[in-house]
C-alpha cells in the first residue's frame, strides 16, 4: 500500500509529465484540507474558500520547480499559510482605511456643524446691530451677560414690564431680518 506522501510524489510527477488529469487527483486529494487550514487562520468560511483557489493558482505556476516532490505537503501548507496572513493584512488595511474615513467623516460633520454656527452668530449679530440702541443692550443683557428680568430692570432703572417689552419686540424684528435675509438668499 502506498503512503500519502508516495501518491502525491506520483501525482506532481505525472503533472509535469504533462498529465493534467493528475492535477485534478493533487486538488481532490488537498483543496479540502487548504480550505479548512485557512479558515483556522482567517475564521472565514468564503475567504478561506478564495485563498485556497489562491493557493492552487500559485502551486500550479511554481510545482515544475519544486524540487522534492516528498515536501508537497509542508511547502503547499505554507503557500496556503502566507496567502491567509496576507487576506488577514488586506482586511486589516481595510478596516483601518475605513475608520479612518469614518473619523473624517464625523471631522467633517464637525467643521460643517462649526461653520453653520459661525455664519448663524455672524447673521445674528448683523441683525443685533440693527435694531435700536435700547433693544441691543437688552438683548446682550438678557442673552450674552444672562442677566434677569429683574436685575436688567433695577440696572436700567426702568420697570420690569418695559424689559419685557423691549426683549420681546427685539426679538420679533430679529425674526423679520433673519427671515428677510434667508429668502434672499
Amino acid at each position: 500500500m502506498k503512503t500519502n506522501t508516495h501518491i502525491d510524489v506520483e501525482l506532481i510527477e505525472a503533472y509535469k509529465s504533462g498529465n493534467q488529469n493528475a492535477m485534478a487527483q493533487l486538488v481532490k486529494r488537498w483543496h479540502v484540507i487548504f480550505c479548512k487550514k485557512a479558515f483556522w487562520i482567517v475564521k472565514d468560511a468564503d475567504l478561506s474558500k478564495d485563498i485556497a483557489q489562491d493557493s492552487w493558482q500559485v502551486i500550479m505556476e511554481k510545482l515544475h520547480a519544486l524540487q522534492k516532490p516528498s515536501s508537497f505537503k509542508s511547502w503547499a501548507f505554507r503557500i496556503v499559510y502566507s496567502k491567509s496572513l496576507d487576506a488577514l493584512r488586506q482586511q486589516q488595511k481595510e478596516q483601518v482605511k475605513g475608520e479612518t474615513y469614518k473619523r473624517e467623516q464625523i471631522a467633517l460633520e464637525y467643521n460643517n456643524e462649526e461653520n453653520d454656527n459661525a455664519l448663524l452668530k455672524e447673521k445674528l449679530l448683523k441683525a443685533i446691530l440693527t435694531l435700536p440702541m435700547q433693544q441691543q443692550h437688552i438683548i446682550k443683557l438678557f442673552y450674552v451677560e444672562s442677566y434677569s428680568l429683574k436685575e436688567i430692570s433695577d440696572l436700567l432703572s426702568i420697570s420690569v414690564g418695559t424689559v419685557k417689552s423691549r426683549l420681546f419686540h427685539a426679538r420679533e424684528k430679529l425674526k423679520l431680518i433673519l427671515k428677510d435675509k434667508k429668502n434672499r438668499y
